[in-house]
């Protein structure tokens, strides 16, 4: 059942100086709806998101496990439960890390991105993609061929803007050039962004701002430590530091970390949030970032991230005292 007032109390910002709003909080599905994950749950994840006011779902070809089988997933939410609302959605996917053997299943090439491009919209079963990324900076392929593939998929009719993922600030900067000068403008940056992870503010910020770039950032809750998953030191049964295909592992969570998040925690307390609707909203606060990329295992998870919207706002001293809990200062 989809939910008549869904767009009620969702935010929406302007993504760079296109002409398109993403959602505040858009929903990624790296993580959790794979092939190997119960479809029912995934499946519930995407409509409850759908239902909430998040109409930016977003892909890439390897996402699984096994590689393909999340848009595969999603392809089929698509056909049974969403079909009449192709137009509310805003899908992007993406090309770039590993995904079929050999030199051309892999990087930045044309021959790559096309490719897995054109097998994307055989797996989500549809005619277009809204957004269509380079994953990764290529160092081996030259940047005009890279953003001519992504200019091309535009001309193509086979997304309708192009981003980049992970670039660097000077990259940015090329790439945006380069694909001004084809007319198909870089619409979005995703790069990685948290409290414990910001990396993009020495300079890249400054470069979106400058071009007209939005930005859409992934990890916001830094892999799920700035959520209350972790806080008593243990692994909880099913979430990512405890699965064996996950970017975090058990040994990364230190009594140093632990430390800090406990800390930020408070904070949080203090805000009436819990820990990640915090993170949530420092990741949303001024500054740049268009969009914040959740992932979840299960509904509530996206229900509870969603009120982080409730309050955006932070004082001067929240911001300091949450920069020297980071820093090892506090």
């Amino acid at each position: 059942m989809i939910n008549a007032n869904r767009y009620d109390k969702m935010v929406y910002r302007r993504c760079g100086h296109s002409g398109i709003l993403l959602p505040a909080l858009s929903l990624g599905l790296w993580h959790n709806f794979g092939k190997v994950d119960n479809y029912e749950n995934s499946k519930e994840m995407i409509l409850a998101a759908f239902n909430l006011g998040i109409t930016h779902f977003d892909l890439a070809n390897n996402y699984g496990p096994p590689y393909g089988s999340a848009e595969e997933t999603f392809g089929r939410v698509l056909k049974e439960d969403l079909k009449g609302y192709r137009d509310e959605l805003l899908i992007s996917t993406k090309a770039g890390w590993d995904m079929w053997p050999g030199p051309y299943g892999n990087f930045g090439s044309r021959k790559y991105l096309i490719a897995s491009l054109d097998q994307s919209l055989k797996r989500m079963g549809l005619d277009y993609v809204d957004i269509f990324y380079s994953h990764r900076r290529d160092p081996e392929t030259p940047l005009e061929e890279t953003m001519g593939a992504l200019a091309s998929t535009v001309h193509q009719g086979k997304a309708l803007y192009v981003g980049i993922s992970s670039y660097n600030a000077l990259d940015t900067k090329k790439a945006a050039t380069i694909l001004k000068n084809m007319g198909v403008p870089c619409l979005i940056h995703q790069p990685s962004y948290s409290m414990m992870n910001r990396w993009i503010e020495e300079g890249l910020t400054d470069v979106l701002r400058q071009e007209g770039i939005g930005s859409i950032a992934f990890c916001p809750l830094d892999q799920g430590l700035l959520t209350s998953k972790y806080l008593d030191g243990t692994i909880p049964e099913g979430s990512r530091a405890s699965k064996e295909y996950s970017y975090l592992s058990a040994e990364s969570i230190t009594s140093e970390l632990l430390d800090k998040i406990r800390k930020l925690n408070e904070v949080a307390k203090r805000r009436g949030q819990t820990l990640a609707q915090m993170a949530l909203a420092w990741t949303l606060r001024e500054g740049g970032v268009t969009s914040a990329l959740i992932g979840a295992s299960h509904k509530a998870q996206i229900e509870e991230n969603v009120k982080a919207l409730d309050n955006l706002e932070f004082s001067r001293e929240e911001l300091i005292m949450i920069d020297h809990i980071v820093k090892g200062l506090s």
